[in-house]
């Protein structure tokens, strides 16, 4: 077995890591997110965003193991973060540097490794994001284009930390952690090329329930409607709350007649919650719906103001039947 070299800005790449502020931290959804788009992906079994400590790999998000960190000096990210591109190991058996390898001879039993190094801002490479599997594998130069995409998106989420990007009443995103990746994730799904839509939510007669009811019950359902869509929309879709009462979910390998039956999912969720909570007034929304088309590139801002628009003239229609 061959240990991983240490970097030649060792010292330099550990002040990095250390600076963010995230080893030891709690789950994310922005980071699980990744891993399980990464394991669905790629059809593997183990997916993680792994932070390279002085002694030890720690992983951010782990989808697949039950481990929370390795030891360094065992680790295949230990090797990967030695270079710029993807470090690719397609039968561990039959390299000579991992063939002996703990984590190869026993659990996970590793197979087959890609881990595509994770850049912060100054060029030091504090972790992977790596794809793992039981049994040996090939990837396609497409796949490599791809995990670089998809440790992209991690790298921004790691920028994304040192900003004020989730809104903490809902633990959801803002608006500008929203805007900082999805363009990112819009691009990705393209070069995939799957379908993606936009969806933007106003809450109706949010005011009457801030007026009648109290400020607390206006944020209680704030909370309730952001719980909702959590568990109403897929694991890997993209939420945020970009103001007051609107609420935007970027939906992955979705058209628009998949997005319509998420939403008349979420609706009837909504409707279950709200009656088993006895709640003194109603919970409802007005949405607007805007396909993000491949062929027709634009920004995510322009998307936004799309759906808004489509929003609006949803809430017209509904005023004119009451």
């Amino acid at each position: 077995m061959k240990k991983p070299e240490l970097p030649n800005t060792e010292e330099k790449r550990l002040e990095t890591l250390k600076a963010l502020n995230i080893l030891d931290t709690l789950p994310e959804e922005r980071f699980d997110r990744v891993t399980r788009m990464a394991k669905r992906l790629f059809n593997v079994p183990i997916a993680l965003v792994s932070l390279v400590d002085e002694n030890r790999q720690w992983f951010k998000s782990s989808d697949g193991l039950s481990a929370s960190e390795t030891p360094r000096d065992i680790s295949f990210c230990g090797h990967a973060i030695l270079g710029n591109s993807t470090f690719y190991i397609k039968d561990a058996l039959e390299d000579t540097r991992f063939n002996d390898n703990p984590l190869v001879t026993g659990d996970p039993n590793i197979r087959f490794y890609a881990g595509h190094p994770l850049t912060a801002a100054n060029g030091e490479k504090i972790g992977t994001l790596c794809i793992i599997d039981k049994k040996p594998k090939k990837l396609t130069e497409e796949d490599l284009t791809a995990l670089s995409d998809l440790a992209y998106t991690v790298e921004q989420e790691l920028c994304a930390i040192q900003l004020s990007t989730m809104d903490e009443l809902t633990n959801l995103s803002n608006r500008r952690g929203f805007t900082l990746v999805a363009n990112h994730y819009l691009n990705f799904n393209k070069k995939q090329n799957m379908p993606a839509t936009l969806v933007y939510f106003d809450l109706n007669k949010f005011k009457h329930i801030n007026d009648v009811y109290g400020h607390s019950e206006g944020d209680n359902a704030l909370q309730l409607f952001a719980s909702v869509m959590k568990s109403s929309f897929r694991n890997f879709d993209l939420l945020a709350r970009i103001g007051g009462d609107e609420f935007i979910a970027l939906l992955f390998n979705s058209d628009l007649n998949s997005a319509d039956e998420m939403i008349e999912k979420l609706s009837h969720h909504l409707k279950s919650v709200v009656s088993s909570q006895e709640l003194e007034y109603e919970v409802g929304f007005s949405y607007g719906l805007i396909e993000c088309n491949s062929l027709l590139p634009s920004s995510i801002e322009s998307y936004i103001q799309q759906a808004d628009n489509k929003m609006y003239e949803c809430k017209h229609e509904q005023k004119n039947h009451e």
